[in-house]
């Protein structure tokens, strides 16, 4: 059985009901992109900022929870996955305290990590989270955010059992056309268009996978590196 982390309590009125037999099935990643811990959490509890997350994990790893897990945090905002709108309707959101790219992106400190994975842990014994649905902010409204962003170690994360890591050889073979790539990206979640033309919106959904799945170059670009994980996620082995 998972012992629960420990964790301290701080109430954030910013929160509502879950729609009617909806299931939590998503986990969503996010840092907090503010200069400081006190400032993040001032803001996840403030009535005006309408935001809030149901956990924030500082960087020396202490847990704070603001809203229960029954309940609808405020977190993904206008977002996507798998054909599902509304995020937050079913999923968990997890605030990483990190200045983010306005205040000066940094690693995510070891403390943190540990703290974050056995959050994750507890939160994944008790409800029913697929690998392919624990997510970071980027993946479900890559048009909008770039959190957890690509100095975030997702490939921990997996060899943890939590998310995904696609394992793959090296690329071979040359770039796929537009279709296919908008093809993937939707097979794997990501919103995108199927207009066949590598489009804004498409541009977009590259850049969130590679922040995820394919940090070391984050430009919205299909190399043969990034079309080589994208193929593995998409047609996963017995698929």
């Amino acid at each position: 059985m998972i012992s629960p982390p420990p964790m301290r309590e701080l109430v954030s009125p910013n929160h509502g009901p879950r729609p009617p037999g909806t299931a939590i099935d998503t986990l969503v990643l996010h840092y907090t992109g503010m200069a400081t811990a006190v400032e993040a959490l001032a803001r996840l509890c403030d009535p005006q900022s309408a935001v809030s997350a149901h956990y924030v994990i500082d960087e020396d790893g202490a847990i704070t929870r603001l809203v229960p897990e029954e309940r609808r945090a405020w977190h993904a905002g206008v977002s996507s996955w798998r054909g599902d709108s509304d995020i937050n309707d079913r999923s968990i959101g997890i605030e990483l305290v990190n200045p983010g790219h306005e205040f000066g992106y940094r690693p995510f400190p070891e403390a943190q990590m540990a703290a974050l994975v056995a959050l994750a842990r507890d939160i994944l014994a008790r409800q029913p989270i697929p690998p392919a649905r624990v997510l970071g902010h980027s993946d479900v409204a890559p048009g909008r955010k770039q959190d957890p962003g690509e100095l975030f170690d997702w490939a921990r994360l997996a060899r943890e059992g939590i998310g995904l890591w696609p394992d793959v050889p090296a690329p071979s073979g040359g770039i796929p056309a537009a279709a296919e790539i908008q093809s993937w990206l939707a097979a794997i979640g990501y919103a995108v268009p199927r207009s066949g033309v590598m489009d804004g919106e498409t541009q977009a959904a590259v850049a969130a996978f590679q922040r995820h799945f394919r940090p070391a170059r984050v430009d919205g670009v299909v190399d043969g590196e990034t079309a080589a994980r994208m193929r593995a996620l998409a047609s996963p082995p017995g698929a």
